[in-house]
């Protein structure tokens, strides 16, 4: 009987052939041509670094120690670890990734004595100009310290272990390490708990490395990769691809990549074999309830809020909860629509008739995937202002595209791009302002470039996009303004593709954008001097040109034909842009209209 991986026998015991060594070279070798890995010197870098912050996590457990008037023999036994986790831990970083590290501390560490003491312990022991980032957000859904060390991007959370001493090898598995934890704790220890849990369950590491990689990067290209926009996140695409290596246990990472399509492809995703319409979750070993914890683990027989899971990836570690709780039903349509060619390109990969790139092409959200789009416009007055309204807006994208799901008759999909652009103006006046808040770009900075923004970008955008930013504080609300009364405007705009169904003729999309933009201005931080939104028609010939990367085709308007006074043919584009017709949200004076396609008026009162 053959060994057992996960919770089905495999489906294949069978060893690689010659020619799959031979696709495995040729996957290594494109991903090696798109710099998917790193150089052997800087991952000794990181090596160096994490040392470091052993030292320093020691010494701060010392440090605390002594302060509390402990015992020297308690102090010195006291220990204190550094554990890592993510794409560090599973072995697929390259360059330029972070390293998600967990401190771990004995329990007369507390989280208020990492965020108090830790800074500056670690500036006081790092060499000068070492540290070119030292950003602590402790009031985050998940605290965190936000750090560039020797040119290395290092997140750093904490937990505090109910244990006296924390010895280097203490096992983190062990679920009696989560007695006493309170929630945050229990947020913070679950990363490396999963990580290394998944580990323990592949039955190569390097060959599901290998396939990792290279899902990883198909699915940032294709522009499904991101938990905060609906789509699957680091940890979800890993626990897929570990369930595709407990099926073919013995395959060469290529032939995973391929096998990896013809099951994500092939799954019930919508649930039609199951009682009820419960999609079946992927799972890597059958889920544990520790009655003694009594933690809340995935069930979606008695809470009612994981029967609404409709992409269901689980976690490995106790306590298993879903990692996919953000896909909605149209973010689901298009990772489906991806599994599909993704299995057809593999298809043709195995069988010689195409090579890798085709399976790494960058996706076509802009350029060919929609005609008409949805523009938010998330907009403030104070650049540090901004990064915690940008990530506050991003976080409630999903509010607006799950409200198109649900009151938008004419749409069959709102599908919302992985990142925002970040642009900065200049306004002369208020009339300046709103131009730029319709999505104009005619007061852009010149001398400024706008920047895609990346949810891992800056400490506070992230945590606010993680949660919203409800605790997360305003340190400074100054509009700023120069001696010649202009003011600088920061905005991030997102973008939204709305894919219409046959025969569709108007668009409404009234009530979606008024429930979202109620709850960006239900943040507790709200300042309606200083925060704005917007929600803006826009079709694809109008897309501003700095959205599209170089060698990338913008949309043209189609030309329509007609006949002149002579009767000779004449071709013209008649309609005007959004922008041209001057009408946005401001102009609805709070009634309901709706977006014709025959041009484009405002859908949601003003911002």
């Amino acid at each position: 009987m053959a060994q057992r991986w996960g919770i089905t026998d495999p489906i294949s015991t069978a060893l690689p052939t010659p020619q799959d060594m031979q696709l495995d070279e040729q996957l290594t070798a494109e991903l090696k041509a798109r710099h998917n890995f790193e150089s052997h010197e800087d991952t000794e870098k990181r090596k160096t670094a994490l040392r470091h912050l052993q030292s320093v996590t020691e010494e701060l457990v010392r440090q605390v120690g002594k302060r509390k008037n402990l015992p020297q023999s308690v102090v010195d036994a006291a220990g204190g670890r550094v554990a890592t986790f993510g794409s560090y831990r599973l072995g697929v970083f390259g360059p330029g990734s972070d390293i998600d590290t967990l401190v771990v501390a004995p329990k007369h560490v507390t989280r208020d004595d990492f965020f108090a003491f830790f800074p500056a312990l670690m500036e006081e022991r790092s060499a000068p100009g070492t540290i070119t980032e030292l950003t602590p957000v402790p009031d985050a859904f998940v605290p965190i310290i936000k750090m560039e060390y020797v040119g290395i991007s290092i997140d750093l959370i904490f937990v505090s272990l109910h244990r006296s001493s924390i010895p280097a090898n203490l096992d983190m598995a062990d679920s009696a390490l989560l007695r006493g934890l309170d929630d945050t704790d229990m947020k913070c220890i679950t990363g490396t708990r999963v990580t290394d849990e998944m580990l323990s369950l592949v039955p190569q590491a390097k060959t599901f490395r290998l396939c990792l990689r290279a899902i990883k990067l198909w699915a940032k290209q294709r522009g499904i990769y991101g938990n905060i926009a609906g789509f699957p996140g680091g940890v979800a695409w890993a626990i897929l691809v570990a369930r595709v290596c407990q099926l073919y246990p013995f395959a060469t990472g290529s032939i995973l990549v391929s096998k990896f399509f013809i099951i994500m492809d092939n799954w019930d995703w919508q649930g039609r074999s199951t009682n009820g319409g419960q999609v079946k979750p992927i799972l890597l070993k059958h889920i544990e309830n520790e009655n003694i914890l009594q933690a809340r683990v995935w069930n979606p027989e008695i809470n009612r809020s994981d029967r609404g899971h409709i992409f269901p990836i689980i976690t490995p570690a106790y306590p298993s909860m879903c990692a996919t709780h953000n896909v909605g039903y149209s973010t689901k349509h298009v990772i489906l629509k991806e599994f599909t060619r993704g299995k057809a390109i593999t298809t043709k990969i195995v069988q010689n008739m195409a090579s890798w790139s085709e399976l790494f092409e960058k996706h076509t959200f802009f350029t060919h995937d929609y005609k008409h789009y949805l523009m938010v416009v998330a907009a403030t007055r104070n650049k540090e202002a901004h990064k915690l309204w940008e990530g506050t807006v991003q976080s409630k994208i999903r509010i607006l595209t799950r409200g198109i799901e649900m009151y938008a008759a004419d749409i069959s999909v709102a599908h919302p791009y992985v990142k925002g652009f970040e642009r900065v103006h200049q306004c002369k006046d208020e009339n300046e302002v709103d131009q730029v808040l319709q999505g104009k770009l005619n007061h852009q900075i010149p001398e400024t470039e706008t920047k895609p923004v990346d949810e891992r970008n800056d400490a506070k955008q992230a945590a606010a996009a993680e949660d919203g930013g409800e605790n997360i504080k305003v340190k400074d609300s100054t509009i700023e303004t120069n001696d010649q009364g202009v003011s600088t405007v920061y905005t991030t705009t997102f973008y939204v593709g709305l894919q219409l169904k046959p025969g569709a003729k108007r668009i409404d999309v009234t009530q979606a954008s008024s429930d979202f933009k109620k709850a960006c201005k239900d943040w507790p931080q709200y300042n309606d001097e200083l925060n704005q939104v917007r929600v803006i028609h826009i079709k694809n010939v109008d897309l501003p040109s700095d959205v599209f990367e170089a060698g990338e085709a913008k949309p043209q308007p189609k030309l329509k034909k007609t006949k002149n006074g002579t009767g000779e043919l004449t071709v013209s584009n008649q309609k005007r842009t959004f922008a041209e017709t001057g009408l946005d949200d401001a102009h609805t004076n709070g009634t309901k209209q709706r977006i014709s396609l025959d041009g484009a008026v405002a859908i949601t009162p003003a911002g």
